[in-house]
């Protein structure tokens, strides 16, 4: 039996794409208002690089999620810097097949 091909390359693009549709969902900001910042997004990072669907894809969504969400003052742009901080240092410090964990901050 043929296992059909996964519709995410990495578990975090599938994340992303669900908290996305999530906080849509909530009412946070409309598919349109989302739509048009991604496609921005898009826009802009494939001026000096192929996307492949892939990272390139999700990093482009990601900072499109994270321009909607400061724009609309759901979240601090230095807050998301320090979160991403955050995540790096501790997944660069996970052995692999070990959970990440970010430690807590004061």
């Amino acid at each position: 039996m043929n296992r059909p091909e996964p519709a995410f390359e990495a578990p975090w693009h599938a994340e992303l794409f669900a908290l996305t549709v999530a906080m849509n969902e909530a009412g946070h900001f409309a598919w349109a208002e989302w739509v048009e910042v991604f496609s921005k997004q898009l826009k802009h990072d494939g001026l000096s690089r192929e996307l492949n669907g892939g990272d390139d894809y999700f990093n482009a969504w990601l900072t499109a999620l994270e321009t909607l969400l400061t724009a609309r003052g759901i979240a601090e742009a230095s807050l998301l810097a320090d979160l991403k901080q955050a995540w790096t240092e501790a997944y660069l410090a996970t052995p692999h097949g070990q959970p990440v964990r970010i430690k807590a901050t004061a």
